[in-house]
């Protein structure tokens, strides 16, 4: 045959090797999912026009022309927020399956739960991406887990963290961010985008404050659950905070290059908060024009704006603040988040490019996503006291039971909340519970004296209180009380205005039991002096009032644990802007009394700790041991243990924590049973950051190295030497 195109048999010859299988099928080279990522992604930005890069800097945008399609974003902190309070959705809205508050996830202190939470929103947030029934941009990019730490209890947004310490914190966040992301060795589920970088924990002029500690802090404590989460989980996207770093704002901080790219291996999504870009202008008056600021924050690592960016990225580039170079190098991150989603490969390839595109139930109609969920608010029910072991209480043994409070019979929703596709209230799930045989009376509050009337005539009573996480919905800066917080507010009481409800209550029927609803610590001091049960859980989750009820009741043991010091009162706390957590922060530098320390949590049942070991005497500077320790259930009733393993250095010229938590583990015995619990300790993990080396250091000493079920709770001690 004769090649229309040329004459010559050599150039026939060419042609023909063009056109073979294995390369017409692409139109452009970034199609081949052979070729090497970076190879594809520097082809993309080489076909772009300037328009079209530009574009590329927000969500919901691609490039149709290359048939690149457009990426999108969702909040994603306790369940894919596709509605709720905000409206995070078009209406309808559609409903996903939603878990506790994050704190509340936190207060389950396990792991694999919380991966397989992470997994069941990132396959509703690929199924309703991918399924022809919802029309909604590939929204891959998941804004979570939120990776700031919980450092003060007035924090507005106490209730979207892990809670206080770093370690464990950034533990959590990368059983999280693994959930998310899936576990193919190629392509990911979704994204993760951790929130918010970094050292942002007041929300009171959050937008012109600066957090001002010194590098040590930064690496030892503030960075720690970012640099997990993307060297341990392998999320490469974050979002910049609001706030400045000693004078400097994070939307422009030179970490972000510095440490978090070049250091982390963060190569994604580098995006500002909402409103972070202009407010280097308008209110830490950083830069004169906007021109600027879009220019400083291309050329400081970020690469996508939540904000209106397009005047100010177009008149950096024609004032020559920003060239096309710097934009090229920009937008290679955004682009390298759609290869490892596989939007520019044959679905084929991907495992998980068929999730909704195949005839299934949506995933939070069916038994196991509703199942994660009532597992993840059972394991995250903190039992704080059970004076005479009131509960669990015993259906045989009732005949009616009160049900009070203004949390009782409702599922609150936060901010970040999608919509469930159900929700079942504390009375509800009570009243299931008990069934038919047991009368249930409710009051919301004491008025006209219903309360106290209704108390005393029953066999126990329930009350339920605690925060409103949203308050005024209508003001974005207002709630409805002090000791209320939220996004933009912080709390100015940790007291529990519900705690005179409580008290008329107990007055009327000492078989009272509280359980205290609420998205960080309150200091309800009469509360734990008197009444003889409370428990602790979160808001938002679909199954609060299920789980509720089966911990009540005997059903499921609880077995979380706190994440955070609750203090006796805010007397015992430096300054809100107070940074520096040397000062008296933290279980690790904290000396006052507690109402509730670190990691404390109750059972119905006992535990003895004994034989505590380390498999070896000496921690090279380089390595590892193990510790072992065998605990063993002294109770009647099947339970979980919180295992806490903390060190304490016993003599060294620097100042170091009291103690600092570096291993965990929940574990389940049956009554009587005895397992050896064991948990590798690193010599790495005990390094220090020495700013005048302007390195990690591992020091020469001896090691306390302390095991029990709180960070007041040792049982058992032994001591290491590194060397």
């Amino acid at each position: 045959m004769k090649c229309r195109a040329h004459s010559l048999p050599a150039l026939c010859l060419l042609c023909t090797v063009l056109i073979t299988p294995a390369h017409a099928q692409y139109q452009y080279p970034f199609q081949d999912p052979n070729l090497p990522e970076e190879v594809r992604v520097t082809n993309m930005v080489s076909l772009m026009t300037l328009d079209e890069k530009v574009d590329l800097l927000r969500f919901r945008s691609g490039v149709s022309r290359l048939g690149i399609p457009r990426l999108g974003s969702v909040e994603g902190i306790h369940g894919e927020a596709m509605g709720g309070v905000a409206n995070w959705a078009p209406n309808p809205p559609i409903p996903t399956t939603i878990f506790p508050q994050g704190i509340g996830m936190a207060e389950t202190w396990d792991t694999e739960v919380l991966r397989q939470a992470g997994a069941v929103e990132g396959y509703e947030v690929r199924y309703i991406a991918q399924n022809k029934n919802y029309h909604h941009t590939n929204q891959l990019v998941v804004f979570a887990p939120n990776a700031d730490l919980g450092r003060d209890p007035r924090w507005g947004r106490t209730e979207e963290c892990y809670g206080e310490d770093p370690f464990f914190n950034g533990t959590m966040a990368v059983a999280f961010i693994k959930g998310l992301q899936g576990d193919h060795p190629r392509y990911w589920q979704t994204a993760s985008l951790l929130k918010h970088f970094f050292a942002n924990s007041n929300e009171d002029g959050r937008d012109s404050s600066s957090s001002d500690f010194d590098e040590q802090l930064f690496r030892e404590y503030y960075s720690v659950p970012f640099r997990m989460g993307f060297e341990e989980g392998g999320a490469r996207c974050f979002m910049a905070s609001y706030n400045a770093w000693n004078k400097t704002p994070c939307t422009v901080q030179p970490v972000i290059k510095n440490v978090a790219m070049k250091e982390w291996g963060v190569d994604g999504i580098i995006c500002t908060d909402a409103g972070g870009y202009r407010n280097l202008v308008n209110q830490y008056h950083y830069f004169a024009t906007t021109n600027e600021a879009a220019a400083a924050c291309i050329k400081a690592g970020i690469n996508h704006f939540l904000d209106n960016y397009r005047a100010g990225v177009t008149g950096a580039l024609t004032n020559k603040l920003l060239s096309e170079a710097d934009l090229d190098e920009a937008i290679k991150g955004v682009l390298r988040i759609h290869v490892r989603l596989g939007l520019l490969d044959p679905p084929t390839n991907n495992p998980y490019a068929v999730i909704g595109t195949i005839s299934e139930p949506e995933p939070w109609t069916t038994p196991e996503h509703k199942a994660v969920a009532r597992l993840v608010t059972q394991k995250s029910i903190v039992l704080l006291k059970n004076s005479e072991n009131l509960l669990p209480l015993d259906k045989t043994k009732l005949k009616s039971i009160a049900v009070i409070g203004p949390r009782a019979n409702e599922v609150l929703l936060d901010w970040y909340s999608g919509m469930p596709p159900y929700m079942v209230t504390p009375l509800q799930g009570i009243t299931d519970k008990v069934g038919p045989g047991i009368t249930v009376s409710f009051a919301t509050n004491n008025a006209y004296g219903e309360a106290v009337k209704i108390a005393r005539a029953a066999d126990v009573v329930i009350v339920c209180v605690g925060n409103h996480p949203n308050g005024d919905v209508t003001n974005w800066a207002k709630v409805a009380l002090p000791s209320y917080g939220r996004e933009a507010v912080d709390r100015k009481s940790i007291t529990l205005e519900d705690e005179k409800l409580i008290k008329q209550v107990y007055r009327a029927n000492p078989k009272t039991v509280v359980v205290l609803i609420s998205s960080f610590p309150y200091a309800i001091n009469w509360t734990q002096k008197h009444v003889p049960a409370i428990v602790h859980m979160t808001h938002c989750s679909q199954e609060e009032g299920n789980a509720l009820a089966d911990v009540l009741f005997g059903d499921y043991n609880p077995a979380g644990r706190l994440v955070e010091t609750w203090p006796v009162s805010l007397k015992q706390l430096p300054p809100m802007m107070d940074y520096n957590i040397r000062h008296g922060r933290t279980y690790m530098y904290f000396k006052g009394k507690t109402l509730y320390p670190f990691g404390y949590g109750l059972s119905y049942t006992t535990f003895e700790y004994s034989d505590l070991k380390t498999s070896a005497p000496t921690l090279a500077k380089d390595g590892s041991l193990t510790v072992s320790v065998n605990v063993r259930n002294t109770g009647n009733r099947a339970g979980e243990e919180v295992v806490q393993l903390y060190t304490k250095r016993q003599k060294s010229a620097l100042e170091h924590p009291i103690q600092e938590l570096r291993g965990f583990k929940r574990v389940a015995f049956q009554p009587g049973e005895q397992k050896t619990v064991e948990i590798p300790l690193t010599a790495k993990s005990l390094a220090y950051w020495d700013e005048a080396q302007h390195g990690w250091t591992v020091e020469s000493g001896v090691i306390e190295v302390r095991v029990g079920g709180s960070s007041a709770d040792t049982r058992l001690k032994s001591a290491i030497t590194v060397e």
